[in-house]
């Protein structure tokens, strides 16, 4: 499920593969392995990630459906 809410939080910015991907430091090939659930994303990814979508590393991962990132309302 992780792969998809990547993809959808990707596109809801309007962003391509290759802008996440320098974001992250990464190439354009590995982001979009962890976008269709090839690769496994390590932690400091993740939490970048999070950290980059304003949302939870568990929203990421489909532990919640609720976007906002813990402590906001």
């Amino acid at each position: 499920m992780f792969f998809q809410r990547l993809k959808d939080l990707r596109e809801d910015r309007d962003l391509l593969q290759k802008d996440v991907a320098e974001m992250l430091g990464i190439s354009q090939t590995v982001y979009s392995r962890y976008e269709r659930g090839f690769q496994t994303i390590p932690v400091p990814h993740l939490i970048k990630l999070a950290d980059f979508y304003q949302t939870s590393t568990d929203y990421i991962l489909g532990r919640t459906n609720r976007r906002m990132p813990y402590g906001r309302r």
